[in-house]
């Protein structure tokens, strides 16, 4: 076993407007994207499930070209509001890193 953030090259959040974050989750090599993608523990659910989303709320993509895989999900609380303390939303990718990898 092994967790995303282990085996991933870069992992990082960001605004996509104002009302929305998404994630980019990058590998080095053919072979470890492959055993993440095989592993079937990266996916739309996934993500769901550690943002507390329903499912419908999350775009998750595949990319095989860029060794990566692609999310975006409702920001909680909109970009500039008094209550958001990430208006970059460059803090909210933490939690993908613990995801294991069979």
């Amino acid at each position: 076993m092994a967790t995303l953030g282990e085996l991933a090259s870069l992992i990082r959040s960001k605004n996509a407007g104002p009302f929305e974050l998404t994630f980019d989750i990058m590998f080095a090599n053919l072979e470890t994207f492959e055993r993440v993608r095989k592993s079937g523990a990266l996916s739309a659910e996934r993500i769901a499930s550690i943002y507390r989303l329903p499912v419908e709320d999350v775009r998750f993509f595949v990319v095989p070209p860029a060794l990566a895989f692609k999310a975006s999900i409702p920001r909680p609380i909109f970009q500039g509001d008094l209550l958001d303390s990430d208006s970059h939303g460059g803090q909210q990718y933490a939690p993908l890193m613990e995801i294991e990898i069979s």
